[in-house]
């Protein structure tokens, strides 16, 4: 595949999720934003460092993917607590850091 056509197409997917982001008041559409601006930043790497011939894709692409991995873990917890207060946008979870949980 052509370098030109995986950088065009990292950078719509990249806009995509950054306007996900931007304008998306549920914590979940806001995660699920992340992740596609993520893999349009792994997008970019591969097309970047196929254009270049460089073997070191392979390690930074990896490391990208470490970085999103963590990512949906902590933010499918916060979507999990924010669940049990029965409010999942991004409102409640600013009203999160004074509330103790009840046993």
């Amino acid at each position: 595949m052509n370098p030109h056509i995986t950088i065009g197409l990292a950078i719509v997917l990249f806009f995509i999720g950054v306007f996900g982001v931007l304008f998306r008041k549920s914590a979940l559409f806001t995660i699920m934003s992340l992740e596609i601006a993520l893999n349009a930043a792994n997008l970019a790497l591969i097309g970047a460092f196929t254009a270049w011939g460089s073997p070191v894709a392979q390690a930074a692409v990896a490391l990208v993917m470490a970085v999103a991995a963590a990512e949906v873990a902590l933010g499918l917890a916060l979507v999990v607590v924010m669940a049990r207060h029965g409010d999942v946008t991004l409102d409640a979870f600013f009203g999160l850091a004074g509330q103790k949980e009840e046993k």
